[in-house]
């Protein structure tokens, strides 16, 4: 059986909520967004070790929450980085010392801003890691898209079925993932699996769920707080 872990990424201030609490601590459903995203790792079947990854000023109010809400889900606190790119670094750092075989492990990557994951999607992530090294969840693009350049001044329709927009959790073989994060950092990373795909491994797309959102704007904690409190737009 291989070691699993998880690595919750909540490195962002949430300037775009327009709020003074960071946007991983903000209220959902009376508990604490970040504290959605551990639970649902902790519920999988797949039973990782979790490693939450804040920022260093952070902690204490980290903590404090946890007290205050009675949070007892074990899990390792990780100092994140100036950008996510280092954040990941610094949680596969921790894994590294808690891993006995690295390469018989997987690591999931989710962003704390994540709360409505399921763990059904998480084990679906691990299942597929598992077979094939590089895994993430991602859904079929819904709108017409279209493709800027020069500066804006010219776009193109682009065909929409060849467009998939990418969520997290993304889970990969811990060598891999290690490896690739090995890598310098390019701004034209935007996610972990993009990091993999520039060190030659290719990316098994798993079907993901548009409920899986992201907190990222003032509307997207009410969107979230109407999916958890109505029994009919939950998760099967």
């Amino acid at each position: 059986m291989p070691e699993n872990y998880a690595i919750i990424v909540a490195g962002g201030a949430g300037s775009r909520m327009g709020t003074a609490v960071p946007k991983q601590f903000l209220p959902l459903n009376g508990t604490p967004v970040m504290m959605h995203a551990i639970n649902a790792f902790y519920n999988s079947n797949s039973s990782p070790s979790i490693i939450a990854v804040l920022p260093a000023t952070l902690r204490d109010q980290w903590a404090a929450l946890c007290k205050e809400h009675g949070f007892t889900i074990p899990h390792t606190v990780a100092d994140g980085g100036k950008t996510r790119f280092q954040s990941v670094k610094n949680g596969l750092a921790v894994v590294r010392q808690l891993a006995s075989d690295l390469p018989q492990s997987l690591i999931a990557v989710h962003d704390a801003a994540r709360p409505l994951v399921t763990p059904a999607l998480i084990d679906k992530t691990y299942a597929a890691a598992s077979r094939t090294a590089a895994a993430a969840l991602a859904t079929p693009c819904t709108n017409s898209v279209r493709l800027v350049s020069n500066n804006g001044l010219k776009n193109n329709a682009y065909r929409r079925e060849l467009v998939y927009l990418m969520q997290t959790p993304q889970t990969f073989n811990g060598a891999v993932l290690y490896e690739a994060y090995e890598q310098p950092e390019e701004e034209t990373y935007t996610d972990d699996a993009s990091v993999v795909e520039r060190k030659g491994y290719p990316l098994t797309l798993v079907k993901g769920d548009t409920r899986n959102i992201k907190i990222t704007f003032p509307e997207d904690l009410r969107i979230a707080e109407l999916l958890i409190s109505q029994p009919k737009l939950r998760f099967e």
